[in-house]
């Protein structure tokens, strides 16, 4: 867990506001609670990855028995840093369990959004060798038209076992929950239940369903036009193919010195902190991801007119 680092005496935060924005980064991240998390060290680290399952046989006694082995790599994972800084007024500050309420609440959000949006394509990656994304991964429309968010969800899971995979979990986006919850059969009948607490679809073919309003990447056709890319609005796949690791947690810093550049270039301010009266609240948070992509596909909906 890393330790806060303050650079001014007029605040103190609880010692384990780090792990408990992590863990809440990784409650936000439809991703990041589908995939599994290994520990990252800084300088990176090298996955083994074997391609290929091996082939038992049947054998008579005392026969030769078959040899069948998968065909051995390596990937490697590095860290990027995904960082934001949120300021607060002192008069905020002043009342320390707001503005850690408030940190929990927010910073959270901002690093697991910038993640899952990474990871579908819809905000460029850190770096396309050592960081995978599902960019160029098969897409499946799920409209609803003639049942295609249907026929669009069991086209994933067959083009995913086709790759070696087993489907099972979807990260969905906010625009998916609808074309789930009004996907009807020949009689009207919702085909994808929603759970009764909430209303909220939570398993979709009975795997588990998460959202994320980042999970979502808009489409490309201009106003009034019919055709062009489709917006994606989830991902289905195998996520025992998926791994993420991260450094050190989340780290954050606070100081009530520095000057801030807000915006950029014809549109950037500065902010003062001292002058101002201000505290600047930094996060920051090295991650890696890496996946077999050919065992994921993209869910795709409407294009916007």
């Amino acid at each position: 867990m890393a330790d806060i680092n303050r650079t001014t005496n007029s605040m103190a935060l609880p010692s384990d506001i780090s792990s408990e924005i992590l863990q809440k980064t990784q409650q936000e991240s439809a991703i990041m609670r589908l995939a599994r998390r290994i520990e990252l060290p800084g300088r990176g680290v090298t996955i083994p990855v074997i391609t290929g399952d091996p082939t038992a046989a049947w054998v008579a006694e005392t026969g030769v028995k078959p040899v069948s082995n998968g065909t051995p790599g390596t990937k490697l994972m590095q860290a990027f840093k995904i960082a934001v800084i949120e300021t607060f007024s002192k008069e905020f500050v002043r009342d320390i369990p707001a503005l850690y309420d408030a940190l929990v609440g927010r910073l959270p959000a901002a690093l697991a959004g910038v993640f899952d949006s990474t990871i579908i394509g819809a905000t460029q990656a850190p770096s396309q060798s050592n960081f995978d994304t599902f960019a160029s991964c098969t897409a499946q429309s799920i409209l609803n038209a003639n049942n295609g968010t249907y026929l669009g969800m069991v086209a994933a899971d067959a083009d995913i076992a086709a790759h070696g995979g087993v489907m099972n979990g979807f990260a969905l986006g906010a625009q998916a929950r609808a074309l789930l919850l009004t996907a009807t059969d020949t009689t009207n009948r919702p085909l994808f239940l929603a759970s009764a607490n909430d209303g909220v679809v939570d398993k979709v073919l009975g795997v588990p369903a998460y959202f994320n309003k980042n999970v979502y990447k808009a489409g490309t056709a201009a106003a009034g036009q019919t055709a062009g890319t489709p917006a994606i609005v989830g991902i289905a796949g195998d996520w025992t193919q998926a791994l993420y690791g991260t450094v050190n947690g989340v780290e954050i810093s606070v100081t009530d010195t520095a000057s801030l550049t807000v915006g950029s270039g014809n549109d950037a301010t500065t902010i003062n902190l001292w002058q101002q009266n201000m505290v600047g609240v930094r996060a920051e948070i090295e991650v890696g991801f890496r996946a077999d992509t050919s065992c994921f596909n993209l869910l795709t909906g409407a294009i916007p007119s």
